[in-house]
C-alpha cells in the first residue's frame, strides 16, 4: 500500500521556518517532520511513498539525493571516481518526489499523483502532523466500512490553560494546564482511501477539505475512524517548541519505532 503525504504548502503560520525551507523540512530531533512522519507509517510495515512537494520542493529532492549517504559508512576511491558503501542505517524505503506546483491546493495536489498511486487502496496524510495513531488498525476499520474513505477524526487539545473560576467569587479556585478542547471531532489528516476518491478531485484549485470531503459525506462514502490518542499538528513556532521538548525528553508518543 502506498502512502501520499501532503508537502506542497507555504506553511505561512510558521514564516520564521519556512522562510528557507518547506514546513515538511522543519526539523524535529534534528530530523525533517517529513521523516517522523515516514517512520510512523514504517513501523506498520508501509514504505512506499509520494511525496505531493510543491513549495521549495528541490529541498525535498536534495534531502532524499543524500540521504542514502548520509546514514552509510562509506570509502571513496577518488582515483576511480568511485564508492563503496559499508554499513549503513538506511530505511527500506521507495520515495517518490512528485513537484505539483506551487499554487495547487490539497485536492489538486492529489490528482496530480494519481500516476504514481495505481489502482489499489492507498493512505494520505499531511506532512506536518504527528500522530500515535495504529495505521493497521485505522486500515482495519477502513475495509470494514466498505466506503471510499476513511478520516482519523482528532479531538485536538487546548492551547492555553485554564483558569477555575468560582461562582461569585473573584478568586482564582485552581489552574488546569492545557485542558482538552470542546469536544469537538476534526480532520486529524491520516486518511485511507480508495482510488475512487481522485474522481471527486476536478483540477488544481480544489481543496480536497471542501467539495471532494462534502460530496463524499454526502454520497455516504466518508467514515470517520475516532483517535483519542496523541495528535499534534506543526502550525506555528510554538508548535515545534513543543514537538522538540518532548523528542528530547524522551515522551515522544509518535515514536512507533
Amino acid at each position: 500500500m502506498k502512502v501520499v503525504i501532503l508537502a506542497g504548502g507555504f506553511g505561512t503560520r510558521i514564516s520564521e521556518e519556512s522562510a528557507v525551507r518547506p514546513k515538511p523540512m522543519v526539523e524535529i530531533g534534528g530530523m525533517p517532520v517529513l521523516w517522523h512522519i515516514m517512520k510512523i507509517y514504517a513501523a506498520h510495515d508501509l514504505n512506499d511513498f509520494v511525496v505531493s512537494a510543491g513549495y521549495k520542493s528541490h529541498m525535498l529532492k536534495e534531502w532524499f539525493a543524500s540521504y542514502y549517504l548520509h546514514r552509510s559508512d562509506v570509502t571513496f576511491d577518488l582515483a576511480e571516481n568511485a564508492m563503496t558503501t559499508h554499513e549503513t542505517t538506511v530505511e527500506p524505503w521507495r520515495v517518490t518526489v512528485v513537484d505539483t506546483g506551487d499554487a495547487t491546493m490539497t485536492g489538486g495536489r492529489i490528482k496530480r499523483v494519481a500516476d504514481h498511486i495505481g489502482g489499489e487502496t492507498f493512505c494520505l496524510t499531511y506532512g506536518d502532523t504527528l500522530s500515535d495513531v495504529d495505521v493497521v488498525e485505522l486500515v482495519r476499520f477502513h475495509r470494514e466500512q466498505g466506503v471510499l474513505c476513511t478520516v482519523t477524526a482528532v479531538q485536538p487539545p487546548g492551547r492555553f490553560g485554564a483558569l477555575a473560576l468560582g461562582h461569585g467569587s473573584p478568586l482564582v479556585g485552581g489552574f488546569h494546564e492545557k485542558p482538552a478542547g470542546d469536544g469537538g471531532w476534526v480532520n486529524g489528516g491520516f486518511f485511507v482511501c480508495e482510488p475512487g476518491v481522485l474522481d471527486y478531485i476536478e483540477e488544481d484549485v480544489t481543496i480536497w477539505e471542501r467539495e471532494p470531503m462534502e460530496r463524499l459525506a454526502a454520497d455516504g462514502q466518508l467514515a470517520a475512524y475516532r483517535h483519542s490518542g496523541f495528535w499534534h499538528p506543526l502550525d506555528t513556532l510554538r508548535d515545534r517548541m513543543v514537538l522538540e521538548q518532548r523528542w528530547e525528553s524522551g515522551d515522544a508518543p509518535w515514536r512507533a519505532w
